[in-house]
Parts: structure tokens; sequence; C-alpha cells
């Protein structure tokens, strides 16, 4: 069945997996960690045996392009669904090792007692019993081997087990291989279909999974691609973004001789020593920034066209594009590499006081500050020593406006080709003036505090100017905030959580305010106790008199007011009971947001 978009084909398994074996079908993930787990290898296998449908997989036909000498180069088939499938079918009847999520490879062995009563015991995933109890075969790929023998087979297993009839051995032998002819639905769209229509298909098609990403596409076509290191490139994304999460695992990647005698091998190595948390970015991430700074584009599916040779004037696909287009990325995934560059942006971000991820609330903030930061290194209008200071401004600036959470590809396209067309500087100012108006600081920003999420923007970027600032903690001389949000500490609430319920506000949005919240000493939080401001706030005043501490280490009036002014604490506290709840969280809403403006005029 042909149409407009797609074609609906039947192959047998072994036909799917000649085609893998000669890569006409590319399997992208067969390089990435095996995610299925063994016990779904067994049912799957238990499945075809069983002649039960498996579902489809889906292929997208990479387009064919026009070569230099005017002739046409063929497109592979990329498997854009399926992959988990065919690569346990691989693993159990073709004798393929698999990568786990560690990068270790390993055989998945499927174990077959043909002569089984049980059907739900035919197949297991293998244990030492069965390579002890001579009624398994305790790895079914022997049997598709192509020097598989079933008659000579049958005499062997009989020998061994007393009372059994060649014939039936034979039987059950002869219907296992016949899982290789069964058929397996394969939906091949047409390269023409843009990534939209293909999401949307595939969406459709299988509602169950996990919806596919403009960076899956860019990693399949990485994938198909053997003539500018595709897959050599694909493998470097893919270790760097590993290892940035897990350091310890360059042991299990140095054991890939191909990709160790590759020029990304020396550029990734020092993330065997690197346990910074602060960005560590998926493929996703690593992909957006590569292709952003490199083509001043935001929108992924433009690399997935270049990739694919589109030329966007004429509408054809030529091979000139894909060379070009490949070898910008390559430079792009070289520079996102680069221990330099990557350090010198990890230490901007930690400058501007956000030193631990807990105060990071949006990836695609940290990708568009990455970017900025490697475009800055070309722009000579900028001195070299700025470069950060500007990158922190653009960081916290996109974070208190939330600037790339809604539609944040259309909204970084334009910044890039602002940044391009005016230069960086004019367009910072042009949107500080007009993002970070003194209505935003006065009006917008004390607003978008009245929320009870610790997560939001503007409290993270509160405590990150706290850090910054380098703010002692609450009732403490010498414990800073950035000690209690990297060592240990939580946020706890000025106004007691009980002593709040107690007196009838036993509303959580309410008596959880981020105005409400601070980072607290652990022995000072457990010396506040359930009492109210005016009690303890008092003990403290008292002891700054007599110098006999009841909380904290707070034993000087100045020390005092200092303390309540860098933790934005209204001067009038010492009176403070439920009845001044709704007005101490006001006030400090506007003591936070002014905090916050006066720690962005200084970066």
């Amino acid at each position: 069945m042909t149409g407009e978009k797609f074609t609906l084909m039947q192959y047998s398994i072994s036909a799917v997996l000649g085609l893998i074996e000669a890569e006409d079908f590319v399997i992208p993930e067969i390089q990435r960690p095996f995610v299925w787990k063994r016990s779904q290898v067994r049912d799957l296998i238990d499945s075809l045996y069983n002649g039960y449908p498996t579902g489809y997989i889906i292929t997208w036909k990479n387009p064919d392009i026009r070569t230099k000498d005017g002739g046409k180069a063929n497109g592979k088939k990329v498997l854009i669904d399926g992959q988990q499938r065919v690569t346990a079918l691989m693993a159990a009847i073709a004798g393929k090792e698999v990568l786990d999520e560690d990068f270790n490879k390993d055989r998945i062995r499927i174990a077959f007692n043909p002569l089984a009563e049980d059907e739900t015991k035919r197949f297991a995933v293998q244990d030492a019993s069965h390579l002890k109890d001579k009624r398994w075969i305790p790895d079914i790929a022997a049997v598709f081997a192509p020097d598989f023998d079933p008659f000579d087979f049958s005499i062997a297993y009989c020998s061994f087990n007393e009372g059994v009839k060649p014939n039936d051995v034979n039987k059950a032998i002869t219907e296992l291989k016949a899982i290789a002819n069964r058929q397996i639905g394969v939906i091949e769209l047409e390269h023409t279909l843009d990534i939209d229509e293909v999401t949307e298909i595939f969406i459709r098609i299988n509602s169950k999974g996990t919806a596919l990403s403009q960076s899956d596409f860019v990693m399949s076509k990485m994938a198909s691609d053997s003539e500018h290191n595709g897959g050599l490139m694909r493998k470097a994304v893919d270790y760097f973004c590993h290892l940035a999460v897990k350091p310890d695992c360059y042991a299990q990647i140095a054991h890939d001789t191909e990709f160790m005698n590759s020029k990304y091998a020396e550029k990734i190595k020092w993330l065997a020593k690197d346990y910074d948390d602060i960005y560590d970015p998926d493929y996703g991430d690593m992909l957006r920034v590569s292709f952003m700074h490199q083509f001043r584009r935001g929108r992924l599916a433009n690399l997935v066209s270049l990739l694919s040779g589109r030329d966007f004037e004429t509408k054809e696909y030529r091979s000139d594009v894909v060379d070009a287009s490949y070898q910008k990325l390559d430079a792009g995934i070289q520079n996102f590499m680069n221990q330099y560059h990557f350090a010198q942006f990890v230490i901007a971000i930690k400058g501007a006081g956000f030193v631990s991820s807990k105060l990071l609330n949006s990836y695609m903030t940290l990708d568009f500050a990455y970017t900025l930061y490697l475009i800055l290194l070309d722009d000579s209008t900028i001195p070299n020593d700025q470069i950060k200071r500007y990158v922190q401004k653009w960081f916290v600036l996109s974070t208190l406006t939330s600037r790339y959470i809604g539609s944040p590809e259309s909204i970084m396209d334009r910044d890039m080709r602002s940044i391009e067309d005016k230069g960086f500087l004019p367009y910072l100012a042009e949107m500080e003036a007009s993002a970070l108006s003194d209505t935003f600081w006065a009006v917008t920003l004390p607003q978008n505090l009245e929320t009870s999420s610790v997560n939001s923007p503007a409290f993270n970027t509160f405590l990150a100017a706290q850090i910054r600032l380098n703010c002692n903690s609450l009732l403490m001389n010498g414990t800073k905030i950035s000690d209690l949000i990297t060592i240990s500490g939580d946020v706890h609430h000025i106004f007691p959580r009980a002593y709040l319920k107690k007196n009838g506000v036993d509303n959580k949005v309410k008596y959880n305010q981020v105005a409400n919240y601070t980072y607290l000493d652990t022995q000072v939080n457990k010396a506040i106790s359930d009492d109210p401001p005016c009690v303890y706030f008092t003990k403290v005043r008292k002891q700054c008199e007599t110098g006999r501490i009841e909380i904290g280490n707070i034993s000087s009036e100045a020390l005092l007011r200092n303390n309540l002014e860098e933790n934005c604490i209204p001067q009038d506290i010492f009176e403070m009971d439920v009845s001044a709840y709704d007005r101490f969280l006001m006030e400090r809403r506007k003591r936070i947001a002014k905090l916050i403006e006066q720690y962005y005029r200084g970066l």
C-alpha cells in the first residue's frame, strides 16, 4: 500500500537483520545504551515463536542527494522507531553484543527448552541453571548460526536426555527457526516529510512511545552518515554527555578502539576527572549549542534538513550542502567539548552566584548562555576579559524573565539574528530597557515572588544574589548562604509553619510563600523552634546587650541590623506576630526585588 507520505511493507525478521547487516537500514541506537530489560527480550522471542504481532517499525528515508559530478546518491533508511526491538533481535538471534547504560558490552542470551510442557517456561533469560540442565539450549543464537545442523543437534540432544525422540526435538527446533521467517510491518516514511509530520505520524502509530525530539532526528542523521564521520561525531556527543554525568565510565569508553583513535578522544578525556554538576548537558543540549553558535539559527529542524543536503533556496538536495553542514557541525561539537571553553563558561555561571545545580531552572537558558559565550569569543567588539561578565548578565536577565521557557527555539532564533544584525552590546541595552524596566523591578518581580515554589526563577536568583554578594545566613555571622546551599542546609520558615497553622494560617500555598523562606543553620532552626518572629528576634536583640548567646552567634546591634538587611528582613520584625504576616510577605518581596536589582546592576 503506497500513500503520499509513507509505504507500508512486510519484511521477514531475517530480511530486516540482513538489511541492517548491509547497512541499508541504519539503527541509530545500536551504538547507544540498550534500555530494555532482559525479560523483555525473552518476551519478544516468545511472542514471535507463537506468531503474535509485535508492532510496526518505522523508517525514514534519507533523501537522494545530487553529487558533485551531477549523479545521485541513494539515501539510506534510518530506523526511528523499533530500535529496541530490532536491537533485541540482533542480540538474541544474531548473537550481537549490546551496550548497557554505562557502555559495557554484553551478550543477552535467551535459553530455550524444546520440550517444555508449560508454554510460559519455554524461553528464559539464561542463568547458570540453563548451562547445567541438558534439557535447555542455553543460547538460541547457536540455532540461528549458518553452520547449525538440526539433525545432528537432535541426535546429540537425545543422547543427553533419555526417552526423548529426535523427531520431537527436530520439530521444536524447526518452529524456533521459523522465527526468522515471521513477518514484521515496516512503515517507510518519505524523505519529503518534514520533522513535524514525521513526529505526528510517530505519535499516532506509537502513542505509548516517548515523543521523538528534533535532537533524536539529528542523531539519526549522523548515524546514517558514512562519508563525514557522522557515526564518530555521534559517539563523541553520546560519550561526552554520559561522562559529564558519570565520569567513572571513562574506563569502559576507553575500550572503544575506533573512538580512542579519533580526534575526539583527546577532547573528552578531561571529563574522566570532572565531578561538577552545574552543567551536565544531554545530547539535545550539546547539539543545540553546537548548531546554534556555528549556524546562527535556533531551530534544530533546520540542522536535520542541512545534514540531509537541503538547499533552502532551491529546495533541492546537494552533496556540497551536506559537506559544508557536517564541517560546521563538527567545528561546533569540538568547540562545545573544549575543556577551556566549558570550564570558563561554568566559572561564569558560578561567578554569578549559581553555585549549585539546585539553583538552575532551565537547561534551555544555560544552552543559550553557552551559545552566547562561544559567539562572543569571535566578537571583536567585546574584550576577552569581559565575555564572562556579559554572559552572566544575559543569563540572569533570561532567567529572571523566563525568556526561554515558552517557544524557546523561536526566541533563540530571534535573539541570534538580532545579535548578528545589531551587535551584542546594543541588543543587550535594548533588552535591559524593555525587559528589566523600572516597572519590572518595582512591580513585576515582587509579583513573581508571590509563589510557594522554591524552584521559581525569581527565588533562585535571589539566592544566587545572596551568594554573589557574600551574604551571611540569617542570625549567623560567618556562616554564608553559599555554605548552606553547597555543603549542608535547607530552606526554613521565618514565620514557623507550626506557628502559622496554629494561628489560622493553614493554607499551604500561604504559609509556604517563598518570601517566608530563608536558608538557616540547623542549630539556629532548632533554637527558633515554633516561636513567632517577635519572640525569637527579640531574644537575639537582647543577647546583643547581654552577651549571653541563645540563638545563632550575632552579638552586636550593628551586626544584627546588617544581618537583617542582607536577608531582606524588615527592620520592625521584632514586633511581628501572625497579624503582621501579610504585611511581612509584601515588604520582604519588595526588599528581595531590590537586592536582586542591586545584584544585577553589579554584574
